[in-house]
């Protein structure tokens, strides 16, 4: 039923649209895109780029944006794991497989198409480009599929604003080497593609273009500039297993499979500066608008970066405690199994003991890490729980100071430069005493447990 509720909202989306920009469309027309926009974002690896990102993303005025929207995510070969068979009939014909990359083909093994054309002009690729997933691949895959979804409803002049919605989704652009922010260059591009393919626009259309642009593309990671840090993190966690697909097998994945995802993560969030996230062109969005979102984005990363320290050191030494009995040894083995409704089982947070603070907060950053850790985020991951006992055990025990020092030989440990006990010698040693002996409190509660069973066994017989 939720399927085709979200399939009947997708296809009222698309009709209505197409009707505002002047389109003249039945609904059935549109039901095997509907049907296919859906089935993508409900594909068995979204989290975060659901059908419901697709909505929020698009808003309710614009008919270009919630257009846009719809489209914006149907290719995400990192998440899919792949171009479904379905999609791949839209883009087969402009791009090949060479070596494991997409690549754009050549000219002479293109067949005349205005709407690849229209797209490729807006996007600023050429025959022959090798694509990049870090670098637009995605979302130019995405826009030549709207266009194809699109051209026998709605004139060029109005897929090109579609497609130019779609280009300002490709996130994290720094300025280029001349100074222009991507919205300035797409700005540039689009008076090209203007005059090569007579849209007919005036130069405040193209601007107009622009920051219809803009609007969406902010939409798309408003995430980063939530008011709440915990509702920041958890869109933070459910993008984590979208790239790492281990984390689906719940209780079974590995402490390692973890450890990389939050790795990756935390790399991610170090690197990313808060000017990168939002476009800002012309005054769209105004400016006490645009400086509010980078403040709140700057914080949010702040936020992350510390909350991710902490857990990857608590999961550095899962890790290497790990390591004693084994190589790949599941993170459910080490910390007990996710909470599950009707059944009770022990979890390594039951042997650590209540201490205090051992060193004083410095600042409102590390009260709201600790709460963080200790209350948790907002929501429950379907992979994980929202807080962390063990981490926060760690920084009441060692408190925050110490996490660029044990952060840093955590990092030589997953690089391979530290062993585990290497590694585990230069954490608190108290620290370490205690989860080990919580680990090994909670393999007696198993065997406990074990033994009740065979006990209950032999009364039977």
């Amino acid at each position: 039923m939720e399927l085709l509720a979200e399939q009947k909202r997708c296809l009222d989306c698309l009709v209505t649209s197409i009707r505002q920009l002047g389109g003249q469309v039945e609904p059935e027309e549109l039901e095997y895109t509907a049907e296919l926009i859906i089935q993508t974002m409900r594909g068995p690896w979204r989290y975060f780029h659901t059908s419901e990102h697709i909505f929020e993303v698009g808003g309710s005025v614009d008919p270009v944006e919630v257009l846009a929207a719809l489209f914006h995510d149907m290719v995400y070969v990192q998440v899919d794991q792949g171009v479904g068979f379905n999609i791949s009939s839209y883009i087969c014909p402009f791009v090949k497989e060479v070596r494991s990359q997409l690549v754009i083909k050549e000219e002479n093994e293109i067949t005349k198409d205005l709407m690849y054309e229209l797209v490729a002009a807006i996007f600023g690729f050429i025959p022959g480009q090798t694509l990049s997933p870090f670098a637009g691949q995605n979302e130019f895959l995405s826009a030549i599929m709207a266009a194809k979804c699109l051209e026998y409803f709605l004139p060029p002049n109005i897929i090109a604003k579609i497609v130019a919605c779609i280009e300002a989704t490709i996130p994290f652009r720094p300025v280029s080497p001349s100074g222009l922010t991507a919205s300035e260059i797409l700005y540039q591009r689009l008076i090209v593609t203007n005059s090569l393919f007579n849209l007919g626009w005036t130069d405040s259309e193209t601007c107009e273009v622009v920051k219809q642009s803009v609007r969406l593309g902010n939409r798309d990671v408003e995430n980063f500039a939530y008011p709440n840090s915990a509702d920041f993190l958890d869109n933070t966690w459910n993008l984590m297993p979208e790239t790492n697909h281990e984390l689906s097998n719940v209780n079974s994945y590995t402490v390692g499979g973890y450890r990389r995802s939050l790795q990756k993560m935390e790399g991610f969030m170090n690197f990313l500066k808060p000017e990168l996230v939002f476009h800002h062109f012309m005054g769209e969005p105004n400016e006490e608008t645009y400086l509010g979102l980078i403040s709140r984005t700057r914080k949010n990363i702040e936020v992350a970066k510390l909350y991710l320290g902490a857990k990857l050191i608590t999961i550095a030494i899962l890790e290497a405690i790990s390591y004693r009995l084994g190589r790949d040894i599941p993170l459910s083995t080490m910390m007990g199994e996710l909470p599950t409704p009707g059944f009770t089982t022990s979890a390594l947070e039951n042997f650590l003991p209540e201490i205090p603070l051992a060193h004083p907060l410095k600042n409102q950053l590390e009260k709201e890490v600790l709460d963080l850790l200790a209350k948790g985020r907002n929501q429950e991951s379907r992979y994980d729980i929202k807080n962390s006992p063990v981490a926060t055990f760690i920084i009441k025990s060692i408190g925050f100071a110490e996490i660029d020092h044990v952060l840093k030989k955590a990092k030589d440990f997953f690089a391979g430069n530290l062993n585990s006990e290497e590694f585990l010698s230069y954490c608190n040693r108290d620290v370490v005493a205690t989860i080990a002996n919580g680990v090994m409190k909670l393999f007696e509660r198993r065997k406990i447990a074990l033994g009740q069973v065979k006990l209950t066994e032999k009364a039977i017989v």
